[in-house]
């Protein structure tokens, strides 16, 4: 397991020790707005829709923005986010992530599994950057996504820990207590406590985003687990909604021993 928290000493890819900086938040605000969305009216349309949907400060929005333009320039290389999403990114991706924070107000601390493109977890980053003692736990285990998930936390200073591993191999060795942990489009429900189970023990809320399918893997994931789940719809309409659980049991010796490990 590669675990990498954003740091501005890092080594070269020739093992030699070099400075990176962190832009801070005034360099940020003075940053031109972002090529990609400035291009594109679609996209800055969208952003108002999604920030009036979840809004954020302005030193969010600055830091968000910075994330938005990384990824649409990584995008051409690394598939982060379906194609067919890029403009309603805002609303379908970054709004869906921001609204976990009314349902865990109190987090400071959290863990995403299975980042992939950053969702939920590096968008919670730049929500939570300002606020003292928070850090985000992001869970990859795609190199290249995870190499983005890193220069994502350096642009935009926020703070966080890449882990390039698997979800299985990485929950129980996380360091210091999680307040709560979430996941997008990662797993089944019943898979994902099972993963979430160590930091549930420990205090941590769950917060799962699912789709459409949600009734189906509720009813799958009592076959495994005593749970007694609270249902929110997303903000961002369609037909998402979010798992919340407080208190997990488990029914049978290793749920995810019925399905693939992430």
């Amino acid at each position: 397991m590669e675990e990498n928290r954003y740091h501005p000493s890092r080594l070269a890819e020739d093992g030699s020790h070099r400075r990176m900086t962190a832009p801070s938040f005034r360099d940020i605000q003075e940053m031109p707005t972002p090529t990609h969305q400035r291009a594109s009216p679609i996209l800055a349309a969208d952003k108002s829709t999604a920030l009036a949907l979840t809004p954020v400060s302005r030193e969010t929005e600055a830091r968000l923005d910075r994330y938005v333009d990384l990824l649409l320039e990584w995008q051409a290389k690394t598939n982060l986010v379906a194609p067919s999403t890029i403009p309603n990114l805002w609303t379908r991706h970054i709004s869906d992530s921001l609204q976990l924070l009314a349902l865990a107000p109190s987090a400071r601390r959290w863990a995403d599994l299975g980042s992939g493109g950053g969702f939920p977890g590096l968008v919670l980053a730049c929500a939570l950057a300002d606020t003292s003692g928070a850090m985000v736990h992001l869970i990859e285990r795609n190199a290249k996504k995870a190499a983005f998930l890193r220069e994502a936390l350096r642009v935009t200073s926020s703070q966080g820990t890449v882990h390039l591993a698997g979800i299985g191999d990485t929950v129980d060795s996380l360091v210091g207590k999680v307040d709560c942990v979430a996941a997008r489009a990662v797993a089944p429900l019943h898979q994902l406590i099972g993963f979430a189970e160590p930091l549930m023990r420990g205090g941590a809320k769950a917060l799962f985003l699912k789709g459409r399918d949600v009734e189906a893997e509720l009813t799958e994931a009592t076959k495994y687990w005593n749970i007694k789940p609270k249902l929110h719809a997303s903000r961002t309409g369609g037909h998402g909604w979010i798992v919340e659980l407080d208190q997990i049991e488990r029914r049978e010796p290793s749920p995810t021993a019925h399905g693939i490990r992430a």
